[in-house]
C-alpha cells in the first residue's frame, strides 16, 4: 500500500492517480468512511487529466489506528504532511461532511499557499452542535446516540445509518443496496476508537474561524434534504463566513449526493475548477 508516515509515526494510506503533471485534486472523506467513498470522482477527474489524491483519515480505512491523536487539528496536520510530501501546488481541496471540517481546519492552520480552490460538500462547518448561539444545530443527545451506536454494534449502526445518509427513507428515492453495503464495509475497515473519537470532531468543534481564513474561491454544495448535516445549520451559515463563496443547493437531495448524483456533482465541480 502507498503510505506516508507522519511526524508522530502514524501511517496514512493514500491513493495518487492520474497524470503527474495534471492539476491536483485532493479529496477528504466523510465519517466513518474512507477514500473509497470518492471512487466516482477519482475515476471521472482522473480521466479528465487531473491528478487525483485521496487519503484515509487516521483511524479510518487502511490508515493506522492510533489510540490518541484522533482530533481535527491532527487530521489537518496529517493532510498538510501529505500535501507537502507530494509537493502539491495549485491544488483543489474537496471535503465531504467531516472532510469539509478537515479541509477548513487545514487552511486555518496551514494557510492556502498550495491551494487554488475549495469545494465543501454536505460539510459540517461552521458548527453542528445546537447551542444558544447556534439554535439551528443538532442537540447533543443525537451525537451521544451516535457514540452509543458505534460502541455497542457499529456494524448494524452503520448499516442503519445509510437510510438517512442517502435519503432512502424519502418517497421516490430507490434504495441502493450496493451503496449500503459499501458504506458498512468502509466503516468496519476503520478502528472503533478513532471513529468514536471522531464523533466529537464533527459535532462539537467550531470551524467559524477556519471558514473566515479561506481566501480562495469556494464552492459549497449541499442537499436541501440533508438529514445528517442539516443545511440551515451548515451551508447557509458557512456561505456568510466565506470571503469568496458560491452556494449551490441540490433541491431534495441528501447527504450522500456525490454518490447518488455523481454525474451532476462531477459536472458542477468541473465547471467550478475551470472557471
Amino acid at each position: 500500500m502507498t503510505t506516508i508516515t507522519t511526524k508522530d509515526g502514524t501511517n496514512i494510506f493514500y491513493k495518487d492517480w492520474g497524470p503527474r503533471d495534471g492539476q491536483p485534486i485532493v479529496f477528504a472523506h466523510g465519517w466513518p468512511l474512507s477514500s473509497d467513498a470518492w471512487d466516482a470522482q477519482m475515476l471521472f477527474f482522473g480521466t479528465q487529466g487531473y491528478r487525483v489524491i485521496a487519503h484515509d483519515r487516521r483511524g479510518h480505512g487502511r490508515s493506522d489506528q492510533p489510540w490518541d491523536g484522533n482530533h481535527m487539528d491532527q487530521y489537518a496536520d496529517d493532510l498538510a504532511e501529505l500535501i507537502e510530501a507530494l509537493d502539491l501546488r495549485n491544488a483543489v481541496l474537496i471535503g465531504h461532511s467531516t472532510g469539509g471540517g478537515e479541509v477548513a481546519r487545514y487552511i486555518g492552520r496551514h494557510g492556502s499557499d498550495r491551494i487554488a480552490r475549495v469545494v465543501l460538500v454536505g460539510a459540517v462547518p461552521p458548527l453542528m452542535l445546537k447551542t444558544d448561539a447556534n439554535p439551528e444545530g443538532t442537540p447533543i443527545d443525537a451525537f451521544d446516540g451516535i457514540r452509543a451506536g458505534v460502541a455497542s454494534n457499529r456494524s448494524q449502526f452503520y448499516y442503519d445509518l445509510t437510510i438517512p445518509f442517502y435519503g432512502f427513507n424519502r418517497d421516490g428515492v430507490e434504495t441502493n443496496e450496493g451503496f449500503r453495503e459499501s458504506f458498512r464495509l468502509q466503516g468496519l475497515a476503520g478502528g472503533i476508537k478513532g471513529q468514536y473519537d471522531c464523533v466529537h470532531e464533527f459535532s462539537e468543534v467550531d470551524y467559524t474561524d477556519d471558514l473566515k481564513a479561506i481566501d480562495k474561491p469556494t464552492l459549497v454544495i449541499h442537499g436541501s434534504d440533508d438529514q445528517i448535516v442539516p443545511i440551515k445549520a451548515s451551508a447557509e451559515l458557512a456561505i456568510k463566513l466565506l470571503s469568496n463563496g458560491e452556494l449551490k443547493v441540490y433541491e431534495g437531495s441528501g447527504h450522500g449526493l456525490a454518490q447518488l448524483e455523481a454525474d451532476r456533482f462531477n459536472a458542477d465541480v468541473l465547471t467550478f475548477i475551470k472557471a
